[in-house]
């Protein structure tokens, strides 16, 4: 049976390489599954984890072509790539985070001797609020929202920066922005 299952995978990426769009989804219903579940392993993130899947099955829409099934068998190969590009998102989300954190060492202002000590006690505590806030948000969410105003990076730059699509940059931004504008509405 699972020689089959194998062939008949492998019968489903020829039909793909040719751009046969139902190949792909019972290729896709066969696997979509196991995929997001190794991807989600890896990555502990339910976002990161789909975006992997989708990336997967984007890659192979458009790779199909490459499989060689003398080297292994189809869904080995769908495991492989699932396998590297989770762990290629993984690096690069520790690399994200180890430079928003930097980022948030050196963007600590000094209050001013000049400025009242109320006044700076407000500031204070408004800042220890909005680090809070931010640090319930999801990582991706708060990663990108401290690159876009932090680091005053664009979608753009942050999605390049990330690997990642300019849609999702902004999607984060929004919903970030939105639960760190309800986290502080139910600080004050």
């Amino acid at each position: 049976m699972t020689g089959e299952k194998s062939s008949d995978s492998s019968l489903l990426l020829v039909q793909i390489a040719h751009k046969d769009q139902t190949a792909l989804a019972k290729l896709y219903d066969r696997y979509g599954r196991p995929s997001y579940g190794l991807a989600y392993k890896i990555l502990g993130s339910v976002e990161e984890a789909e975006e992997v899947v989708l990336d997967v099955f984007s890659q192979i829409w458009q790779k199909a072509a490459t499989y060689d099934p003398s080297r292994s068998r189809a869904d080995t190969w769908l495991f492989m790539l699932t396998r590297s590009r989770s762990l290629d998102r993984l690096r690069v989300l520790q690399r994200t985070v180890r430079a928003a954190q930097a980022c948030l060492e050196d963007a600590k202002i000094p209050s001013s001797s000049l400025a009242e000590p109320m006044e700076d006690a407000m500031i204070e505590e408004r800042s220890a609020q909005v680090t809070a806030a931010l640090e319930k948000l999801p990582a991706e969410q708060r990663i990108a929202i401290e690159l876009a105003y932090y680091q005053g990076l664009t979608c753009a730059a942050i999605a390049t920066k990330l690997g990642i699509p300019t849609g999702t940059v902004k999607t984060r931004i929004r919903l970030g922005i939105s639960k760190l504008r309800q986290n502080l509405s139910e600080e004050i």
